[in-house]
């Protein structure tokens, strides 16, 4: 998961100035020399082997334990946003690769088979710049920056566009198809009905980021990188620990993991949010 907003609003509030892609005639005449892993969109782990993925500006990359992060395939693709369904399926949104002249500047929704090897084009091609994506009971969820909507689709190619908000992140519930959360710039607002409507949660902290594994852990990230949980469905928060620089990516992973990307490294957790280490430095 991840994100910022392109085209429709990026938050002041959530500064997110560095994680706001470029539109697709900026991307296209950017240097496409490899910079290696930079700019971290979203982060997701592949249940297949266990191996943390990484979203970035410059392609996917596969993160493991102790060695440099390596990118997968070769291309260059910006990927915004990302999301990982089951083993070795990911899905996908943002931009091509700078390299691939001719195609249109929103890749709308792909996927790949193959642990991001190679992707394939699935609906809304050349429209749709989706900045956060989940997948959760059999729908895909998306946050459209090119129009400031929530849409969902049952099928991958027909969607229902839904609330438009301004929002940087959102997360579903693992147990109700009808709760998602939401960061915005009023603060966390909660929908019982889809994504159609949000109501502001009162009292909760104001995040960026969030992802929500299971239903009695919500993680969330502050602008200033303090890292939240929540047991109660977002009602409560406590702040458990804290990561240097501006987040741009968190992905909690079984009971305890928790990796969050930030605009200088990727750091995880195997306490739940309480301490991190740097898992990889970022150019």
């Amino acid at each position: 998961m991840r994100r910022g907003i392109h085209a429709v609003v990026c938050l002041a509030l959530m500064a997110l100035a560095t994680a706001c892609g470029q539109t697709g005639a900026q991307h296209a005449a950017s240097d496409t020399a490899d910079p290696g892993l930079a700019h971290v969109h979203g982060l997701g782990v592949d249940p297949a082997d266990g191996t943390l993925y990484a979203a970035s500006h410059h392609g996917v990359f596969r993160v493991p334990a102790g060695v440099t992060a390596e990118r997968v395939g070769d291309g260059m693709q910006d990927t915004m946003g990302f999301t990982v369904v089951g083993p070795n399926h990911f899905l996908g949104s943002g931009h091509p690769d700078p390299r691939d002249t001719g195609k249109a500047p929103h890749l709308g929704l792909i996927e790949s088979l193959d642990a991001g090897k190679t992707w394939q084009s699935l609906s809304l091609e050349g429209e749709a710049d989706f900045h956060a994506l989940e997948a959760k009971h059999g729908a895909v969820y998306g946050y459209d920056s090119q129009t400031g909507q929530l849409a969902v689709t049952s099928d991958r190619l027909n969607w229902d566009r839904r609330a438009r908000v301004p929002l940087a992140d959102f997360a579903v519930s693992p147990s109700s198809p009808d709760t998602v959360l939401a960061t915005t710039e009023q603060g966390l607002a909660r929908s019982t009905d889809g994504g159609r409507t949000f109501t502001a949660l009162a009292g909760a902290p104001a995040l960026q980021l969030l992802d929500w594994p299971a239903e009695a852990t919500i993680v969330g990230v502050a602008p200033d990188g303090g890292v939240h949980t929540s047991a109660d469905g977002g009602v409560t928060w406590v702040r458990t620990g804290q990561v240097p620089g501006k987040p741009t990516a968190v992905a909690a992973h079984g009971p305890a993991e928790v990796f969050v990307a930030t605009t200088t490294a990727i750091h995880g957790s195997t306490d739940g949010g309480r301490t991190f280490t740097q898992r990889q430095a970022l150019h």
